[in-house]
């Protein structure tokens, strides 16, 4: 398996005017149904809450834009946490729910979805319903419905549709910033990561332990 800092050199040297012809040919425009940014439904009838990963810089930016307080943003990755999510180790973040389990920036009119902080969403939001076939480390979860080239295609209702070539190569360079994006991510917390005893939930990320609040771990003691 290739390092993770070959794979950002991959990464860094892809090309977005062929990330915008994968685009171009699989088509896509937002119908603003929602799913993706809703809890998802089981085959058993219940639901997983909405999941999608943040950095920690998106998290500031997003509590700057809101004047939202860092639990308010985000909340640890529930993978790893016990099952009421007091106690464990888990990595990154994922952008906060409400108590349906859809995002807590999704609102929703007259069967018409809207994202109250759009101009300043996570890349994860912004190249959703696509991903870059690097490897492992960038791929979303879920598999992929259609592919063109390098460009992975998720489900999605707007996939098929027309795309301009403006919007396909806007598309494109935040699909490539993201890649690169999520394995600079994958390298920090593989750096700062260190084994810990402490009691609570611990969250590892790029730069370093942190509480659910976002504080380092220990400055509260």
């Amino acid at each position: 398996m290739d390092s993770l800092e070959a794979e950002l050199d991959r990464a860094r040297a892809l090309d977005v005017s062929d990330l915008a012809d994968g685009i171009e040919s699989i088509g896509f425009e937002c119908t603003r149904c929602g799913a993706c940014c809703k809890a998802n439904e089981g085959d058993d009838g219940e639901s997983d809450p909405h999941t999608a990963t943040v950095f920690p810089d998106e998290v500031r930016e997003l509590q700057a834009t809101t004047e939202y307080d860092w639990r308010d943003v985000a909340r640890p990755m529930p993978y790893g946490l016990s099952a009421d999510e007091t106690e464990g180790e888990t990595f990154e973040w994922a952008l906060q729910t409400d108590a349906c389990g859809d995002c807590t920036f999704y609102e929703e009119a007259d069967g018409q979805g809207k994202c109250t902080v759009h101009e300043d969403r996570p890349l994860i939001c912004e190249t959703y319903p696509f991903s870059v076939a690097l490897g492992g480390t960038s791929q979303p979860m879920g598999e992929a419905v259609d592919e063109a080239g390098m460009v992975r295609a998720h489900e999605c209702e707007g996939l098929g549709r027309d795309i301009s070539r403006e919007e396909a190569e806007d598309l494109a360079a935040a699909l490539k910033e993201r890649a690169v994006r999520e394995l600079e991510e994958a390298i920090g917390v593989r750096d700062n990561y260190e084994p810990t005893d402490a009691e609570g939930v611990v969250v590892h990320d790029s730069e370093g332990q942190k509480r659910p609040d976002g504080t380092p771990l220990g400055a509260d003691e």
